[in-house]
């Protein structure tokens, strides 16, 4: 069992998915929104509030994995358990590349031009098809490194290419989310890690 004194230090846990249906009769369950990195056989998870419990077995695929976890029985225990969230310790995390970001890392960024100028702040890490992105208000930045420049978490600090974006110094308005560019290649590790730039 992980050492969980500081879990509840700001910070210190990773939303690692959701408690989705139940998987047959023996408490398995799916599980939705998945960062499979972080859902290890052996790992502990935090259901919600509750107390932490192991990962006793796990199947399916890292798209859609399936759970069972120590102490939950039956198709009841977990379709009791359904929509609760999954949380894992920071420190038992795996260890991430150089340029990868945990999307908790991201969040509440502000997002500034080479300028200067303030764009907004990070309201979320989505995932398209090409890629992740940023989302910011109604922009959505793509991370790749045609679009992100600098990342500063120590300073929640992130560099974007306006001219890229097609918010550059002479537009009135960051575009609407349906103009921003989404290609390169994708950046997910499907940890909810975002990858920007390298070099």
């Amino acid at each position: 069992m992980a050492d969980v004194s500081d879990a509840d230090v700001p910070g210190a846990v990773l939303n690692a998915g959701r408690v989705g249906r139940p998987h047959g009769l023996d408490g398995s369950f799916h599980v939705t929104r998945p960062r499979a990195a972080l859902l290890a056989l052996g790992g502990d998870v935090r259901i919600g509030g509750e107390r932490w419990r192991e990962i006793v077995r796990r199947s399916g695929t890292d798209d859609r994995p399936i759970l069972r976890l120590d102490g939950v029985e039956g198709r009841a225990g977990a379709e009791a358990l359904r929509g609760e969230e999954l949380f894992v310790l920071r420190a038992a995390a795996p260890a991430l590349e150089p340029g990868e970001y945990w999307a908790e890392d991201l969040r509440g960024c502000h997002v500034v031009t080479g300028e200067g100028r303030e764009l907004g702040v990070v309201e979320g890490l989505r995932a398209l098809p090409s890629c992740e992105v940023l989302e910011v208000g109604e922009l959505l930045v793509p991370m790749v490194g045609d679009a992100v420049r600098v990342v500063d978490i120590a300073a929640r600090r992130i560099v974007v290419d306006a001219d890229f974006l097609g918010v550059g110094e002479n537009d009135s308005a960051p575009s609407d989310s349906g103009d921003v560019a989404a290609s390169g290649s994708g950046a997910g590790s499907g940890s909810g890690a975002g990858e920007p730039p390298r070099g």
